[in-house]
């Protein structure tokens, strides 16, 4: 067999759509006027330095090392970026990240690691309004909030609630995007200081010009102070209940049940009433005035075991729901909740897609400047699967990466000058849509 090899030919051809799509959108002019200021005679800008990095994840690497040997060889002919070293993309990412800061809760023992970013977190909501300017004029904008936690051995992580190490960043999300990230150690339980987080996620919004409607999340949200700061930015609030005493006596009043089928053919009951929580931190706390009325929906079904709960005297499991939205029926404030499932598909998403998994730093801040920008790169993915799919005839709008890599980034192509113009030239057919 005779072979005829090309030492420019890139088996990476559709990366270059995907770069000239970033130029489209002037995301080089972004990171240029938000970043800090490099030297004049710095080699790398940070256009090299970030779009190289995401091209990365557009090529099915896991690491920012596999730009080393695996990716950086192929990106030297293209006319969009110079490819820098990972040793140089750490360096300027380390150079990102701000100091933590320690706190401890007025009654817990644990000292709280937290990092924020908020520079990144609002270059990350410009690019946003930037690839989606329609969405975030709207007025009915909701915002999802939940705490993952990130399993890794770095030399500051601290042991979780599942007893394995790791961090349990904080995390905003609109839709499918990723607003806003605090990063936190891993002994930070969801609920700790979460009203600092959730203010400057807010004043993050507010200071871009977007207007937040609702707010959803689950009970790890469900206390006196961090209702407080949501009601002060959003207009509903939709979220989880957890089970008390005080919630079993709401739940004894409910005189309006009625029989559902869910859609696996369990038969459930669910009943609503009005009530208003945190009575006792309000007077502990002399913040009578904010306490609020809101509605709780009330999900039971059989237990399994037949035990009888000793407040209800009933053998049954309940999921509440707390909503200051009057207006819908109790089954439109309950799917409505639960679309918020969602955002499990994204932590799933960032994780074995975007590299949180395998973060590249040994200290909390500075991965916090990993997560951020890969945040980026799945947020700008999502508007490129939405755009290409509607381009090309074998993409879909709901491919994840990996068969988008196979079915588009996987092209032969290398750069030829022809007339005194850069080409590139395609070894393989790409389906456009007619």
């Amino acid at each position: 067999m005779k072979i005829q090899q090309s030492s420019h030919l890139s088996p990476f051809g559709g990366l270059n759509f995907i770069l000239e799509e970033f130029e489209k959108l002037r995301i080089d002019q972004l990171l240029t006027s938000n970043l800090p200021k490099l030297a004049s005679n710095s080699h790398y800008s940070w256009k090299d330095l970030i779009f190289s990095f995401w091209s990365v994840y557009f090529c099915g690497g896991s690491c920012i090392e596999d730009l080393g040997e695996n990716f950086r060889g192929f990106l030297r002919d293209s006319p969009y970026v110079k490819a820098p070293s990972p040793d140089r993309v750490l360096s300027r990412f380390k150079e990102l990240s701000k100091p933590k800061y320690l706190c401890k809760t007025p009654r817990g023992k644990a000292i709280n690691e937290f990092s924020e970013n908020t520079a990144l977190n609002l270059l990350n909501i410009k690019i946003l309004k930037r690839i989606n300017p329609e969405k975030y004029t709207r007025r009915d904008l909701i915002l999802d909030y939940d705490n993952t936690i990130i399993f890794t051995n770095k030399a500051d992580a601290r042991n979780t609630y599942l007893k394995e190490y790791g961090y349990c960043p904080g995390v905003g999300i609109i839709g499918s995007d990723i607003v806003g990230i605090q990063n936190r150690n891993g002994n930070s339980v969801a609920y700790a200081l979460q009203e600092n987080t959730l203010e400057t996620m807010f004043e993050n919004l507010k200071q871009e010009g977007i207007s937040i409607d609702a707010f959803r999340a689950d009970s790890g949200s469900y206390k006196f102070d961090i209702l407080n700061v949501v009601n002060r930015h959003v207009n509903k609030v939709y979220m989880r209940v957890k089970m008390r005493p005080s919630i079993y006596h709401v739940i004894n009043k409910i005189d309006n049940w009625v029989e559902i089928t869910a859609k696996d053919g369990r038969t459930l009951h669910r009943g609503s009433s009005k009530f208003t929580p945190f009575k006792r931190a309000a007077q502990n706390q002399k913040k009578k005035d904010l306490l609020r009325e809101y509605r709780i929906i009330v999900t039971k079904e059989n237990n399994n075991d037949g035990q009888i709960n000793i407040f209800t005297n009933e053998a049954c499991v309940y999921s509440c729901i707390m909503t200051s939205d009057f207006e819908k029926t109790d089954d439109e404030i309950v799917f409505l909740y639960n679309q918020r499932g969602t955002i499990e598909r994204e932590f799933d998403v960032l994780k074995n897609d975007f590299g949180w998994k395998h973060l590249p730093f040994s200290k909390l801040e500075q991965n916090t400047v990993f997560l951020i920008l890969t945040a980026m790169c799945r947020n700008l993915y999502d508007y490129i699967i939405q755009k290409f799919s509607s381009l090309y005839q074998n993409l879909k709008s709901n491919y994840r990466i990996k068969k988008f890599i196979f079915r588009f980034i996987c092209i032969p192509a290398k750069w030829i000058k022809h007339a005194r113009y850069k080409q590139l030239k395609i070894y393989g057919k790409i389906a456009f849509k007619t």
